[in-house]
């Protein structure tokens, strides 16, 4: 445990990521007191609600609240709330130039490097149950066929029961009685299935615009007392659609607000895919078509008939068509200006707003929006948000290539052992750089060495692991044949 902390701190440093805050950011978090609601029409007062939050087992740092409130016409209100972490990070301030350097929080299998310090973003700005806490919310009425209508304003919140995604899942799929914490609220079982029912209606009009369902398997790693034994495949579940499909539209409605307002926004885009001609032969090669030209609609229903078909080899398949649709990034949206959208989600407006603890991406939106509400200027000049965007896309890679280098270590970790032995594998990058496969008992990802001439990514093949090495995060495999 001790060496892939020094490996997760030591790739920290590599990638340009600041593992440590400052003393004086240390100093202010310390001396950091809760916020208080400020009195007066702007704030409302929405402790009544029954609100829960539903996330990891593990998860402190809370960012969103939701709860269901049925309306006639068979309409349903959902709300969203979303911690007023602004309201103790002040801009310019000790605590915000760190979250500014790195711009995410960093979830490696060694420890956490968190955005902001845990005073913070696992107490004072995390919606703890039976804490109240300020919020931005984003109300959403929407009626049986999807459609939004919506409004955005600040209140004063209180978690009933903070829950967890497999105990709901398990819930919701009649595989488990409720959740103690369901039984032990008057009522939040009811709407807890609300919220599942409008979710799956949202998730339908999206997958119906081409949003792609994509299911990988994530590698988590499991320590016993201090010592990494098992790196453990975590799918998704009904509980993280549910929480998923809600953030994807409270984030649209975000962005539709500031665009109303004439305000310049922070995007989150896909551009349409420059390797579409290797989704199309991976589709032909599984008995599908798909166009010529990039088409998210077309994509969307041969990844559904494929799951369908064959729900075994279905999270390689996605995993290779994700590898192939490229990255997210982070653009400026001015006002008045065509909207680039995002391919994957099938939307077209799209930022980042749900996670203030964890990304500061969304806390410069809560800045732009609660601006906004107020009547006063911008929170950042246009110019400021161009380098924020460039700067903020460039250090959610470096963050992701350091979650990658110390899985890879801790993989290697566990697969010192195993030198030698023969996996069945699924290449996930080809390109001059190298040769990238994936193995899935343990999920680990490594270079093809020997053997690579001619492999693209989801090609299926056997390779033998011929090295490792923790402390680099050296995974290397050749082709069993070779």
């Amino acid at each position: 445990m001790n060496d892939l902390t020094a490996i997760a701190r030591q790739a920290m440093l590599e990638h340009d990521l600041l593992p440590d805050f400052s003393p004086a950011a240390q100093r202010q978090a310390q001396a950091t007191s809760p916020a208080t609601a400020t009195k007066g029409p702007a704030i409302r007062d929405l402790r009544a609600l029954l609100w829960s939050s539903i996330d990891n087992d593990d998860t402190r740092d809370l960012d969103q609240l939701v709860v269901a409130e049925p309306l006639p016409g068979g309409v349903v209100k959902i709300l969203v709330a979303i911690a007023d972490v602004d309201a103790l990070v002040t801009r310019g301030s000790a605590i915000d130039d760190h979250a500014r350097s790195n711009t995410t929080s960093v979830y490696t299998a060694a420890k956490i490097f968190p955005m902001l310090p845990e005073e913070l973003s696992t107490d004072l700005t995390s919606l703890h149950e039976g804490q109240e806490r300020l919020a931005v919310v984003i109300e959403m009425s929407i009626d049986s066929a999807g459609q939004i209508s919506s409004a955005v304003y600040r209140a004063l919140v209180l978690n009933r029961a903070k829950l967890t995604y497999d105990g709901i899942a398990a819930w919701l799929d009649g595989n488990a009685p409720p959740p103690a914490r369901v039984a032990a609220v008057s009522g939040l079982d009811l709407q807890l299935r609300q919220q599942d029912q409008v979710a799956q209606v949202l998730r339908r009009v999206r997958h119906e615009h081409g949003a792609l369902d994509f299911e990988t398997v994530q590698a988590r790693p499991i320590f016993n007392e201090g010592v990494l034994t098992d790196l453990r495949a975590e799918e998704r579940n009904r509980a993280k659609e549910l929480i998923e499909d809600f953030m994807i539209a409270a984030n649209g409605v975000v962005a539709r607000y500031l665009q109303s307002q004439r305000r310049s926004l922070l995007r989150r885009v896909l551009r349409s895919p420059e390797r579409w001609p290797r989704i199309v032969a991976l589709a032909a090669a599984a008995g599908g078509r798909l166009p010529a030209q990039p088409d998210a609609a077309a994509l969307s229903a041969f990844l559904a008939a494929r799951r369908a078909a064959d729900p075994a080899t279905f999270p390689e398949l996605s995993l290779s068509v994700l590898k192939l649709l490229g990255s997210s990034e982070y653009a400026v949206e001015l006002p008045n200006q065509p909207a680039e959208g995002h391919f994957g989600l099938a939307v077209n407006e799209y930022t980042h707003s749900t996670a203030p603890n964890r990304r500061f991406p969304d806390l410069v939106t809560q800045r732009l929006l609660k601006a906004a509400l107020d009547g006063q200027r911008a929170a950042y000049t246009d110019d400021e948000l161009r380098e924020l965007a460039a700067h903020c896309t460039v250090q959610e890679k470096n963050a992701s290539k350091v979650e990658r280098q110390v899985r890879k270590a801790a993989t290697a970790l566990l697969l010192i052992d195993r030198v030698g032995q023969q996996f069945n594998a699924v290449v996930t990058g080809a390109s001059e750089k190298g040769t990238w496969a994936r193995i899935s008992e343990p999920v680990a990802e490594g270079k093809v060495v020997k053997g690579q001439a001619g492999l693209d990514v989801g090609d299926r093949l056997r390779v033998r692991l011929v090295h490792v090495d923790p402390h680099r995060g050296f995974i290397d495999f050749a082709r069993a044949h070779e």
